[in-house]
């Protein structure tokens, strides 16, 4: 009989399904704090139920000599060393759709705050004031709302403000004309949201692309008299900047339930008048986390009972005799989806994976998945291979699959075609003898590059001097080349090098590459390798 421990607050009807089950648990919800204790006795477990209190780190996972399985009662595994418990073997699952529906609902509930100044009004009047003159409020009716962020919570956001009689603006890299229509709104770009929106909402991961993406700059092109509502990510919005906005009148007010830094004992939107603050509650209600207790204990029985794998952050949903065969192609697939991914700054449309030779015959929709998630992760570092698949049907991104048999030189390969609305994007990759994956084709152009953690794309024409400019500059910076691919389509035409580095390649890198004015394209790439 599998044994789990669960070492952080879960609802007795979780624990309950375990048993039910036929799971042996120990129910310890606090021993989570103590980690000299909780490293004692891991050992003894199969699975390790978690919230937020328990810290997996690589020292305890040392300790866990039996575990095979984490789940995190929630979406956020930032308290699990996920590279560790890899390296172990162990799964990662987490919950990411439990609590979709209470965090909309607390950003709609911010709005109202908001917009009627409750909490200020609410305090006035416990003191034995009556000010109703001071508490002059506006209507969400007919009202403009930008949503930045068009998934999972964004899109119940807009289901709500569509029923409020609002008229709903939507920003989504990966939002398509057609999933616009379907969701009632009009997709905009970012300077059209902040220049028509009366209130913004925020339903998007921190990532680089989206830290600060309510930047000073951005603040100066709002529409006056905006209100701000942040129930997503801390560090998405510039709150020093946006504090000043707010004071001298150009925000009307802001509701935010998270902050840049976090518990947020200090910030610069505290004590500011018509600013409502909450303490990361969007997740708490009893339903959500009763949801996500339940679907955690589901997911880990499933796995230790019958070996199936759900919202899995570590591993692809495949038998085990597939696993076997299938994991360089896996990792194959990840890394063709992200470097289109990273490639792609327009909305995506469509997703095309061909499949040649051998690998047509494996299980494909695996394969599919982790090409989408690939891509995904672009801008969305949580998404895994079991939420990737959604989170394009919701954005109305088209997947199609070909297979064919053995067509080149290669067993097998496989190609990824991302479209948007003015141009497709190709890259094709196969797996060598090694077990290795490699890139083999990227712009129609043959290469042969092996795949490291961070690389250097650029592209050029096919002119001398390019090689040179490239090798002398990352040389004078202190950049170390591992790898160096080159491919023309032919003498004087289109060029490009891919590059694999020792270190993630820094901004004066970059930069001092452009400023030689010989590419036409300079991109830094990261893949995940392990």
């Amino acid at each position: 009989m599998p044994k789990v421990l669960v070492s952080d607050k879960l609802s007795e009807t979780a624990v309950q399904i375990f048993r039910d089950r036929g799971v042996e648990v120990d129910y310890l919800p606090d021993l989570g704090k103590d980690k000299e204790k909780l490293a004692e006795v891991i050992g003894q477990y199969d699975g390790l139920a978690i919230r937020s209190a328990t810290k997996v780190t690589e020292k305890l996972l040392e300790k866990a000599v039996n575990l095979k399985v984490i789940g995190r009662a929630g979406i956020g595994v930032d308290n699990v060393d996920i590279p560790a418990a890899s390296k172990k073997g162990v799964i990662v699952m987490n919950t990411p759709f439990g609590n979709s529906v209470t965090t909309a609902e607390h950003a709609i509930a911010m709005m109202f705050a908001v917009a009627r100044q409750l909490p200020e009004a609410s305090s006035s009047t416990h003191a034995g004031k009556w000010e109703k003159n001071r508490f002059m409020g506006v209507e969400l009716f007919n009202k403009t709302l930008g949503v930045v962020g068009a998934g999972n919570i964004g899109s119940i956001v807009i289901n709500r403000a569509l029923g409020l009689h609002m008229k709903v603006l939507a920003y989504d890299p990966f939002l398509s004309e057609e999933r616009a229509k379907e969701l009632g709104v009009t997709k905009v770009e970012l300077d059209d949201l902040w220049a028509k929106s009366d209130f913004i909402t925020f339903h998007v991961p921190l990532t680089d692309k989206t830290r600060d993406i309510l930047s000073r700059d951005a603040i100066a092109k709002l529409k006056p008299g905006v209100r701000i509502i942040n129930c997503a990510r801390g560090g998405l919005v510039d709150e020093a900047a946006l504090a000043e906005a707010l004071r001298d009148g150009r925000v009307a007010g802001a509701a935010f339930d998270v902050f840049a830094e976090e518990p947020a004992t200090a910030s610069p939107l505290f004590n500011l008048p018509n600013v409502v603050v909450t303490p990361h509650l969007g997740a708490s209600t009893t339903e959500a986390q009763e949801n996500v207790a339940l679907q955690v204990a589901e997911q880990m029985s499933d796995y230790l009972l019958t070996g199936a794998v759900q919202n899995a952050l570590n591993m692809p949903s495949v038998t085990a005799e597939e696993a076997a065969v299938m994991g360089p192609w896996l990792r194959l697939a990840g890394h063709l989806g992200a470097f289109v991914g990273q490639m792609t700054d327009q909305p995506i449309k469509a997703i095309n994976v061909l499949y040649d030779g051998s690998v047509a015959e494996m299980n494909l929709n695996a394969l599919n998945a982790a090409v989408i998630a690939g891509v995904m992760k672009a801008t969305n570092p949580d998404v895994n291979m079991v939420s990737a698949p959604v989170m394009a049907r919701e954005r109305g991104v088209q997947v199609a699959t070909t297979h064919q048999e053995k067509s080149g030189a290669f067993d097998g390969y496989i190609k990824v075609t991302v479209v948007t609305a003015e141009r497709e994007r190709s890259i094709a990759g196969t797996v060598f003898s090694d077990g290795k994956p490699r890139f083999i084709q990227i712009r129609g152009i043959n290469v042969d590059a092996e795949i490291g953690e961070h690389m250097l794309y650029t592209r050029n024409k096919d002119v001398p001097g390019v090689i040179g400019a490239l090798g002398t500059t990352l040389g004078d910076l202190g950049v170390n080349i591992a790898n160096f691919t080159l491919g023309r389509t032919r003498s004087g035409e289109d060029a490009i090098a891919i590059l694999y580095l020792d270190e993630p390649p820094r901004t004066e890198v970059l930069d001092a590459l452009r400023r030689t004015g010989k590419f036409l394209q300079v991109r830094p790439l990261h893949f995940e390798i392990g």
